[in-house]
Order: C-alpha cells, then sequence, then structure tokens
C-alpha cells in the first residue's frame, strides 16, 4: 500500500530550501552548549503586527534566530492509491536544533517504523531502530547545508524541513504569491491567527501564536497540481527555546550489532532500477 503523499510534503519544502541554499554558512567547528539552560532564551519578536505578511514573517524570524529549540509534531498525510482511494496515514516526530551544528529528528510513522536523523556539523546519520541499520555521510557547513544536501542530493524525506533553515523568512516572502488573514481563532486554548497563503505548487494555512512567542501551532499544505489534491496536516506543540541540551544529543554511536548500510542514491544504478530498496539492506557498504 502506497504510504507516500504524493507530490510530498517535500514538494513545498524542498524546493524552497534547494532553490536558495547554494552558499550556505562555511564550515564552522562543532559549538554545542556544555552548559544547561534552565530558561527559555526567545528571540525579540517586536510588538504584535497587524498584517498576515507581518504576522508571517514575525514567525519566521523567530524560528531563524532561535539558536536552539525543540519542538514536537503531529501530523497526517494523505496518500493517494492506484485506485484513485485517498488514505490518511500519520507520523510524529521530536526535532531538536540547537544552531548552527546540531540537528536532530526522531520519527515514527503510525505503523511502528522508526527512523533517526542526525546531524554534528560533519555528518549525517540516519538509524533505523526495526532494522538496526544506519546509513551515514560527511556534509559540513552547518544545518542549512544539511538539510539542503539530505533532501536533494540524498533524495530523503524530512517533513517541515523549511522550518529548521535560516533562510526561513525570505523563502517564505519569495515563494508566497498571495496571503490573506482568515481569521483569530484558538488552537488548544492558545489565541492564534489563522493565515492562508499561495504558491505556485501549494496552497498552505498556518496558525500562528499570538502574543510574544509567535510559533507555528497548525499547518495544513495542500498539492493543488497533484491527482486528487491530497494534504499534509501538521499539528506542531511543546516549543521550547531553552532546552537542556549537550554535545551527547548529536553524537551518533552505532548500537551493538547494528549495520552500516549506504543511502540509496550511493548504490550503483543498476541496483537502484532493480529495486525500491538495496537488495541486502544488512549488507556493509
Amino acid at each position: 500500500m502506497n504510504r507516500t503523499l504524493h507530490g510530498g510534503i517535500l514538494t513545498m519544502l524542498w524546493l524552497v530550501v534547494v532553490a536558495v541554499l547554494s552558499g550556505c554558512a562555511e564550515q564552522q567547528p562543532i559549538v554545542q552548549p556544555a552548559t544547561l539552560a534552565v530558561q527559555e532564551s526567545v528571540p525579540e519578536v517586536g510588538p504584535e503586527p497587524g498584517t498576515a505578511r507581518d504576522i508571517l514573517l514575525r514567525m519566521a524570524n523567530l524560528l531563524a534566530k532561535a539558536q536552539k529549540f525543540t519542538v514536537s509534531i503531529s501530523d497526517s498525510y494523505d496518500a493517494m492509491q492506484a485506485t484513485g482511494q485517498k488514505l490518511e496515514f500519520s507520523a510524529s516526530r521530536k526535532v531538536i536544533v540547537s544552531r548552527p551544528n546540531g540537528l536532530k529528528v526522531e520519527h515514527e510513522e503510525s505503523h511502528g517504523d522508526k527512523q533517526i536523523v542526525i546531524y554534528d556539523g560533519q555528518n549525517i546519520s540516519v538509524f533505523s531502530p526495526n532494522e538496526n541499520v544506519y546509513a551515514q555521510t560527511t556534509k559540513p557547513g552547518g544545518i542549512d547545508e544539511a538539510v539542503k544536501y539530505f533532501l536533494k542530493d540524498l533524495n530523503m524525506k524530512l517533513p517541515l524541513a523549511m522550518l529548521l533553515v535560516s533562510q526561513l523568512p525570505s523563502e517564505l516572502e519569495r515563494r508566497t504569491e498571495s496571503l490573506d488573514y482568515v481569521e483569530k481563532t484558538t488552537i488548544h486554548g492558545q489565541p492564534a491567527h489563522h493565515l492562508a497563503g499561495r504558491t505556485a505548487t501549494v496552497d498552505y494555512q498556518v496558525w500562528i501564536a499570538e502574543g510574544s512567542k509567535p510559533v507555528p501551532l497548525r499547518v495544513v499544505l495542500t498539492y493543488k497540481n497533484a491527482d486528487g489534491q491530497p494534504q499534509f496536516r501538521a499539528q506542531l506543540s511543546d516549543w521550547n527555546f531553552g532546552p537542556t541540551l549537550s554535545a551527547a544529543d548529536f553524537t551518533f554511536t552505532p548500537p551493538a550489532g547494528a549495520k552500516k548500510i549506504a543511502f540509496l542514491v550511493q548504490l550503483p544504478s543498476i541496483v537502484r532500477g532493480a529495486s525500491e530498496y538495496p537488495a541486502n539492506p544488512g549488507e556493509e557498504q
């Protein structure tokens, strides 16, 4: 059964990222906080704006300037079947960001498959606990560069990746062709601004918290040019801009017995053409 979102959340997110992230940050040494943060450090965002564009950019600037944060994401997505039927699947993620070099995403699909992505400033590691296999490649340059490489060159998925990159404000502004303020509403008891934007390929809605911490609380993407116009829906919660982090959070140590495999795009083309997956996923490459 096809679980892939046709058109994919990649469509907006990685196109946005890929288009402009050339010349990303120069390689920087891994600097991870050794000390513990006990209070949130929310970037200054200024007074509550009155226009949809300013509300959107206020949120984007908050995330782009944040030196570290964690967030939980619960999402669902439509998967178009060959019969034309649209099925909904779900997943959950825990995202940890420590700029410039620390990124960790723990992902679990509704059917139990898990995946952990870790970036430490030098290496991108992807671990599948269910299979006890991992793939790893070197990509220095910081989170922006790693995300671009992960999506474009490794052809991997990373939902809502755009929220992780420092160029979020300029990309939202450049890609958005129209933007409307829908209403002021409440998401899980929190006052929020409901905005609706359009790009060339995706219609998006975002609910942004009112107040001094304007984080996105909900996102809906509609792939308007794809068959059936599938949607991706995400609830974002537990935002924390003062997490307790250390270098160990972004250090990947293969568990006992874990086998290293190659990313699919690193396999010879004759193998890639023969099957969607490596013939011997446990074989060390």
